[in-house]
């Protein structure tokens, strides 16, 4: 079975930080890109980090630019999501997801239709 499996959130307060971990199994994605996806109840998941096959590039939203660090390492078929000075807007459910179709492809901008394989979801929540 292939899946992604998110770990490493919870309840942190305004300023801490985090690294969220997204294992892979079932099949290997060293030639895919992947990233991170947050979606707070009510609004549209948005894409706030993505990496590519080889983690040459790299994309993230503007409203966590310079405080969160995509990267990954195929030997462990794994990508992390670390989180700096988090703040209360940061709270949500983060998902892992990958791009099962492009291979070895470089990545600019992702969206959300890009990604067609999703984690459960870890919650984030950020106390002020």
């Amino acid at each position: 079975q292939v899946q992604l499996v998110e770990s490493g959130g919870g309840l942190v307060q305004a300023g801490d930080s985090l690294i969220l971990s997204c294992a892979a199994s079932g099949r290997t994605f060293s030639s895919n890109p992947m990233g991170w996806i947050r979606q707070v109840p009510g609004k549209e998941r948005e894409v706030v980090a993505a990496i590519s096959w080889n983690g040459r590039d790299t994309y993230y939203a503007d409203s966590v630019k310079g405080r969160f660090s995509i990267f990954r390492d195929n030997a462990k078929n794994a990508v992390w999501l670390q989180i700096n000075n988090l703040k209360p807007e940061d709270t949500a459910t983060y998902f892992c997801a990958a791009n099962t179709y492009w291979s070895k492809r470089s990545i600019t901008i992702m969206t959300t239709p890009d990604f067609d394989l999703w984690g459960q979801g870890t919650q984030v929540t950020v106390s002020s």
